[in-house]
């Protein structure tokens, strides 16, 4: 099964955060944007959608940002993909229209697969997944203001 990219950009975002040794610090569309090559539209929707739901707390307004909504440990993992994933349907038995549709079995297995993955998200957190918060902030570029200098 794969993840949407909206999701994928949803989770990483997330983890972005989680990483963050202050956790009161709010950050930028731009910045996650920048960090990971991802379109600002595309960016901005996620947060917003991630802030609805809890995960993130959004401030608005020219000093605003956002941050995680909830400790790390309290975002399931199984709970973030069912609520960023359009549809866990793995296939679409209707385009075109398959004619085994109504005595198929394939879907019964299907739908155990899918189970299955979604239990197994489901036994992790946010912070089960960055508990080497060390060696992901290694491999993020330094996004602190730099000072040119001149000749």
């Amino acid at each position: 099964m794969q993840l949407t990219r909206y999701t994928d950009f949803g989770v990483r975002t997330l983890m972005y955060l989680a990483v963050q040794p202050d956790r009161t610090t709010l950050f930028r569309i731009a910045e996650i944007t920048q960090v990971f090559d991802l379109s600002p539209n595309h960016v901005s929707k996620i947060v917003h959608h991630l802030g609805k739901m809890g995960y993130l707390e959004t401030i608005r307004g020219k000093m605003g940002g956002f941050r995680l909504g909830k400790p790390a440990s309290e975002i399931n993992l199984g709970q973030l993909v069912r609520v960023l994933e359009n549809s866990l349907a793995p296939i679409d038995c209707s385009k075109p229209y398959c004619r085994f549709t109504p005595a198929c079995k394939l879907k019964g297995v299907l739908a155990q697969a899918v189970e299955a993955y979604l239990n197994v998200l489901d036994q992790y957190t946010l912070l089960d997944i960055v508990s080497n918060s060390d060696e992901l902030l290694a491999l993020l570029p330094d996004m602190s203001i730099s000072v040119l200098q001149l000749d």
